[in-house]
């Protein structure tokens, strides 16, 4: 019986330690301080929403594909706000540059969708929160898909690719970085 509990152990170990290699991070910020170019680029906001620079590494074995989401659960009284979605991002990329994902994400690697978020347009859309409402807090989550393309309808709203990014990973990976004015 001890043998068998130390089987499992190593087992869950080993799959804990490859769980947790998945990792994404951004050279472009760090906690707080956000280059005004990164900001939202709406009235008020002060920024360019120039996408900031990802890199990823340690994907899942059988990674076909990639889907991000970027996320600010404290806007809008904590409903949250998506401020960017993006799908199909080929296995071989080790990462996104900076401004990839502006202007509709024209700057994606071929095949990737650029889903539409909370601002209504396509693409990134950088940190606006309100004046004095605090830190908020912008989730980056990378999924590891098994296929190719992710399967959505046509038109997903920003919760429906989440949701079908969610079911179909083979791991995925979150960074949060903070921004308050």
């Amino acid at each position: 019986m001890t043998s068998r509990l130390s089987l499992i152990a190593l087992a869950f170990a080993a799959f804990a330690t490859q769980a947790s290699a998945f990792e994404i991070s951004s050279p472009s910020v760090s906690n707080g301080k956000w280059d005004a170019k990164y900001l939202g680029d709406k009235p008020g906001c002060g920024g360019k929403s120039v996408s900031i620079a990802l890199a990823w590494k340690d994907p899942p074995a059988g990674t076909k594909s990639y889907a991000l989401t970027v996320f600010d659960p404290d806007a809008n009284g904590g409903k949250g706000f998506w401020h960017w979605l993006a799908w199909n991002i080929p296995a071989s990329a080790k990462g996104l540059a900076e401004g990839a994902g502006s202007k509709g994400g024209k700057r994606l690697p071929k095949g990737t969708v650029s889903g539409t978020g909370g601002i209504g347009r396509a693409g990134y859309f950088g940190p606006c929160p309100p004046p004095g409402s605090g830190m908020h807090h912008y989730v980056f989550t990378l999924y590891a898909l098994g296929e190719a393309k992710l399967r959505t309808p046509e038109n997903p709203s920003p919760e429906m690719v989440s949701v079908a990014a969610k079911s179909q990973a083979l791991g995925e990976a979150t960074v949060t970085y903070t921004y308050g004015r």
